[in-house]
């Protein structure tokens, strides 16, 4: 074997494990094994087209040529999107730092407490900016959180206004264009009529339910909006802001100027620009809309002995529980940009932000000085970073030409008129050079900027004068030594992938391998705008056509998109390039999506929101699809059918063998079919969506194709369509305009979260057409190997035709509760005591656990998550046998603190030992829960979303 192929550092078990596990399982090779696995009706008959695997070293040096290729400009086009200084204490710690950036969504809190708490802090940052008095966790992008908030009031009408069919949603013209894209996008299934307009001229009436604003606008002016505040509540609507984040630090805060929601975009708090993303989107509103708020939301309750402890709160998976009648199907967020932004705001603090903001500000307005020296106009009486000039005549492509040879990126708006935004690493050079080529477009002399001053150009009436940031953690950590130790303490308090296995069902946690995160560190991709004109872009453009070309190539499709920014993104956007196909062949009428039982909870909430109409397909008795009942509702509704939403693998980790018959009923009866990526990580080489009959599939990168979780994010859902479907993909206003008569733009930035593609990228190059196989393979083994060890203490609850699963398995739990009292949620907060996390809980099954190994891990780790869980099992007999109390044992009290164990008194039945190191491996790597086990319901009766004062919510 070649000992430099990155396959043998990506997948876990080495050959000699492979053979032993297959010993195990009964098989005697890895073919012998997938044959029994994969129907052989979807296998592939050829071999992927990906080519060979680079090394880690042609890699790096392979990404360093293609960063070279981009053109890192200086960036004053704004809109959105603005250059920011990433601490390099956040840089080192958090973003380069796997006990971040491996963690998963925080669903098991008593392990997550870091961050759970980074994510309060941002939440308060927010509502403490916003005025607001509540705020989630973070959102996709500022874009999507728009047209959230839309749906949100649209949803939230009083009765009366529901009665009086009012529909009508005011766009204020100076929003960003792809703010009121993505708004165009997701008002048109839900049947909202969007008036778009000048906010001064608007008369708002009762056909009205709310309206936005942009907070400086586009273009930079600052307006009271107090009066068209008080005009929308006056008809009992609500009116939404998208506010600048920096910005606020010195304007009067959206709340006070009569705001119900405030959402936008908090990268200009030390997050790179990326091409467009992953940033961390902000929403914060009013108590009022508490229980309609989407995303998640980060609250204080208490543990089980009355300690502070965070948790998500109140309605975190809001869509698995609605399902169809679900008003968002967001399944993600942006966990680690909204962890490094709300640490930028923790190292600045007030003082330091109010200094960021205030030069940022004092810098433009020098410049506008300057500039009307020059004899340009500059349009704008009150702003904050952004100035609107106008040139006086049609010198935009001039001044274009002579700023392109400066390496310069100013904002063209016509002939006449540009837009210049200052940033925070703007420097007085810079300003200097902005003046050198407005004086050049004129043949002009200039007079340099030596000092700037500390003129404002925000009017009085709106300047901030409540103070922000008060709470204690934003006014300690000033050293990076004491920034670096705060870091550290929130990371030892949450389990990632640098501890232990995580088998998380569904959730796919494999290996985010150094070599794919090291070019994030490249400043030629970090630092390029979204809209940077396309010959900057060279290297960008050149990853992503290859990773569609290649992904293409996987998913047996003809061209994928891009612009999704999470995979329920991804459901949502390829449902709405079926419902654009059908529409387009005159075929309205056709809104019947059917959906298995079994689905994701995003599924019949994407297209719900694609205003589609769900028709539920029955499981049988083994949990797969129903095929006669599937055929019959096909043929039922054959005039108005629009999909089939499947994935594949079931949920239920089985390969069904009908799926072929499945996907050829649906089209025989005028439906395409959608096939959910989720479990594309048991596909990937072996057979794919076009090979099964799928018309569109979404493909989660943070998943199959390792891009970190990132403790919840970040995440990209790019989709892949049939060749009639590739018209209707997204597009976007700013880099397509006029290219395509419909948009469906489904994200703020042209290519979703690029900067994270680089990683994908990585994972396809590094491991090629071969690896890229093996590793589906060696899951389908992991998992297979985890089922025979497994099933001789619990029982696997479905498995294929020959006895085998897919790349997951789901452990029957039910059955303990009515001998012992033990829970599948007992179960999971005792396997933190083994230093695991949870694997998925009560998905797809009540009461159960789901359980994916991924290829990544060894037969050693293996074999130490089989030991934890057998002897779990044998505390359950236990129980059971009367040798422990039902309410008194180590699973119910799960898990154990440190504290407890170091406690002078122990009143438990069982030893110390028995709590936390119930088996020998322990001692060599344990990690301790800080809390013990969180009570929800306190915390969702007594909902604190903000930093609180600790001391005084604990006395009451």
């Amino acid at each position: 074997m070649s000992h430099d192929k990155f396959s043998i550092r990506h997948n876990g078990p080495s050959a000699s494990e492979q053979e032993e596990m297959l010993n195990a399982i009964g098989v005697d090779s890895l073919d012998t094994l997938i044959q029994k696995t994969i129907p052989d009706s979807i296998r592939l008959q050829e071999g992927l087209k990906v080519g060979e695997g680079m090394t880690e070293p042609e890699y790096l040096n392979h990404l360093k040529d293609l960063a070279s290729k981009n053109k890192l400009f200086k960036n004053y086009i704004g809109l959105g999107y603005n250059p920011a200084h990433t601490p390099s204490v956040i840089q080192r710690n958090i973003l380069e730092n796997p006990g971040w950036y491996t963690a998963y969504t925080p669903y098991q809190a008593e392990i997550a407490q870091g961050r759970l708490e980074a994510l309060l802090n941002y939440q308060t940052v927010v509502c403490d900016l916003t005025g607001m008095n509540l705020a989630n966790a973070s959102l996709l992008d500022e874009s999507t959180a728009a047209a959230e908030a839309m749906c949100m009031l649209f949803s939230a009408r009083s009765r009366a206004k529901k009665k009086a069919n009012a529909v009508k949603f005011f766009v204020s013209s100076d929003c960003l264009p792809q703010n009121i894209a993505v708004i165009e996008t997701r008002a048109n299934p839900f049947g909202i009529e969007l008036v778009i307009g000048n906010a001064g001229d608007i008369d708002i009436d009762d056909s009205f339910f709310g309206g936005i604003v942009q907070y400086p606008a586009a273009t930079g002016y600052i307006e009271d909006y107090r009066a068209l505040a008080q005009a929308f509540h006056d008809v009992d609507a609500g009116i939404v802001f998208a506010a600048d984040i920096m910005s606020l630090v010195l304007l009067e805060s959206p709340a006070s100027l009569g705001a119900d929601v405030v959402v936008g975009s908090s990268q200009r708090f030390g997050i790179p620009l990326g091409y467009g993303g992953p940033h961390a989107a902000f929403f914060a509103t009013s108590d009022k809309y508490k229980r309609q708020i989407p995303g998640r939301i980060i609250g204080l309750s208490k543990d089980v002995d009355g300690q502070p402890a965070l948790r998500m709160a109140l309605q975190t998976r809001e869509q698995h529980i609605k399902r169809d009648k679900a008003t968002s199907n967001i399944c993600t967020s942006q966990v680690l940009l909204a962890v490094m932004a709300s640490m930028y705001a923790v190292y600045h603090g007030p003082k330091g932000l109010n200094f960021i903001a205030s030069q940022i500000h004092h810098k433009a307005v020098a410049l506008a000085k300057a500039i009307e020296n020059l004899g340009y106009k500059q349009l704008n009486e009150h702003y904050f970073d952004t100035l609107l000039i106008d040139l006086n005549d049609d010198l935009s492509e001039v001044v274009n030409h002579i700023a392109t040879e400066a390496s310069i990126n100013f904002l063209y708006i016509d002939k006449r008129t540009i837009a210049i935004s200052i940033n925070e690493i703007t420097t007085l050079a810079d300003l200097n050079d902005i003046l050198m080529v407005l004086a050049n477009a004129k043949s002009a002399e200039f007079e340099a900027i030596e000092t700037v001053g500390t003129e404002t150009s925000i009017p009085e009436d709106l300047a901030r004068t409540t103070p922000i940031l008060e709470n204690e953690v934003f006014n300690t950590y000033r050293s990076e030594t004491d920034m670096m130790r705060y870091i550290k303490k929130l990371e030892r308090k949450d389990l990632s992938l640098n501890h232990s296995m995580i088998a998380l069902g569904s959730c796919t946690m494999k290996l985010n391998a150094a070599s794919e995160m090291i070019p994030l560190n490249e400043s030629n991709f970090a630092g390029i705008h979204p809209f940077a004109p396309k010959e900057q872009t060279e290297g960008y453009q050149y990853i992503i056509d290859e990773l569609d070309k290649d992904l293409s190539d996987i998913t047996g499709f003809a061209k994928m998109s891009f612009q999704p920014n999470s995979g329920a993104q991804g459901e949502y956007a390829g449902l709405l390039c079926i419902k654009a196909y059908h529409e387009a062949q005159g075929d309205h009428q056709r809104n019947i999506a059917l959906i298995p039982a079994s689905a994701h909870g995003t599924n019949p909430a994407s297209a719900s929101m694609c205003g589609m109409k769900i028709v539920v397909v029955k499981s049988d008795e083994e949990g797969k699809i129903d095929v006669e009942d599937l055929k019959a509702k096909a043929v039922q509704y054959k005039d108005e059918l629009s999909c089939l939403m499947v994935t594949y693998p079931s949920t239920h980790g089985v390969y069904e063998e009908s799926i072929v018959e499945i996907t050829d009923a649906v089209h025989e009866n005028g439906g395409l079919v959608y096939m959910d990526g989720a479990n594309m990580n048991a596909q990937v080489g072996l057979t794919n969506p076009g090979n099964i009959g799928a018309d569109v599939c979404h493909l989660n990168l943070h998943k199959t194709f390792a891009i970190p979780h990132g403790g919840g994010g970040p995440g990209m859902g790019p989709i892949g369509v049939v060749e009639k479907l590739v018209p209707f993909l997204p597009s976007h206003p700013i880099t397509e305009a006029g290219d395509r008569e419909e948009l469906n733009t489904v994200s703020a930035a042209p290519y979703g979260s690029a900067f994270i593609l680089l990683i994908s990228y990585g994972y396809v190059k590094m491991l090629g057409s071969e690896g890229l196989t093996d590793a589906t393979r060696l899951a389908i083994l992991n998992a297979n190997y985890l089922k025979t060890e497994l099933e001789k203490h619990y029982t696997v609850l479905y498995s294929g035709t020959n006895d085998t699963v897919a790349h997951e398995m789901i452990l029957e739990c039910r059955d303990f509760k009515a001998e012992s009292g033990v829970s599948n949620i007992d179960i999971a907060k005792r396997l933190m005591d083994y230093g695991y996390h949870a694997p998925t809980v009560s998905f797809p099954v009540a009461g159960t656990l789901m359980i994916e190994p991924t290829e990544s891990e060894s037969k050693a780790e293996l074999d130490r998550f089989v030991s934890a869980m057998v002897s779990i099992r044998e505390e359950v007999k236990s129980v059971a046998n009367g040798d422990l109390a039902m309410d008194n044992n180590m699973l119910v009290n799960a898990p154990h603190t440190q504290a407890m164990l170091v406690a002078d008194e122990w009143s438990l039945p069982y030893s110390r030992k028995q709590a936390a190191f119930p088996l020998e491996y322990i001692k060599d790597n344990k990690f301790w829960p800080t809390v013990r086990r969180v009570d929800d319901a306190y915390g969702d009766r007594n909902l604190i979303c903000s930093c609180p004062d600790i001391s005084a919510y604990v006395e009451a």
